[in-house]
């Protein structure tokens, strides 16, 4: 059985779909082993305690700077002997010692098809850029911020009287199926990180990830 950890500051409805994952079997031979948050009111922690997982919290104002806080969150992380690092909302730059401890073998989802609009508020600027489609991207965490190789998109459709929360919804619900899909990939050897590079079966993928021949 592998061990997950997953890192959120909020909600965690991301989280709730990889719980759900584990638990249905669609994230085969893997549980979430710890929850993490740097805030202490995340809901998401409350999620985790209800699936008898534990919920563990740091604050960034307890450390003196960035490296210290992150060197605390490797120890803590490192205790579960974890085989994934799942970012799900975790609101938070990552030091460059914390990335490269876990290099390939940490992924984030970012709600944009990236390279566009890396960073926040990306609803609203596709929107303000007049795009007919948006979507979410799961990538490989690297020192460049939502700068790793793209494994997976999902694309969804812009409408003329969309406002932010109608397509924050359709994201999300995109979301939620794409990341237990790629989280299962990785967990069971299918999908590695090589030379920079996303490898999915062997085979390199795209700069957009993967995707069907349809």
């Amino acid at each position: 059985m592998k061990n997950i950890v997953v890192l959120i500051s909020g909600n965690g409805s991301n989280l709730q779909a990889i719980l759900d994952a584990c638990d249905n079997g669609a994230i085969a031979n893997a549980k979430v082993a710890a929850v993490l948050s740097n805030k202490a009111d995340a809901y998401g922690l409350e999620r985790a305690r209800q699936a008898k997982v534990d919920a563990l919290h740091l604050s960034a104002a307890d450390f003196s700077d960035r490296e210290t806080f992150d060197k605390a969150m490797i120890d803590k992380i490192d205790a579960y002997q974890p085989d994934l690092i799942i970012l799900a909302g975790f609101m938070r730059i990552l030091s460059g010692d914390f990335v490269r401890h876990y290099q390939g073998k940490m992924i984030n989802i970012h709600p944009s098809l990236l390279p566009k609009y890396p960073g926040l508020h990306t609803h609203q600027r596709a929107l303000d850029a007049g795009d007919a489609e948006h979507g979410t991207s799961v990538h490989f965490v690297t020192e460049e911020l939502d700068g790793g190789p793209v494994i997976l998109q999902a694309k969804v459709p812009i409408f003329a009287d969309d406002k932010v929360e109608n397509i924050f919804s359709r994201v999300q619900e995109q979301e939620h199926r794409i990341y237990p899909l790629v989280a299962n990939w990785l967990i069971n050897g299918r999908l590695a990180m090589i030379n920079g590079q996303a490898v999915l079966d062997g085979n390199i993928l795209a700069s957009h990830g993967y995707a069907t021949d349809d």
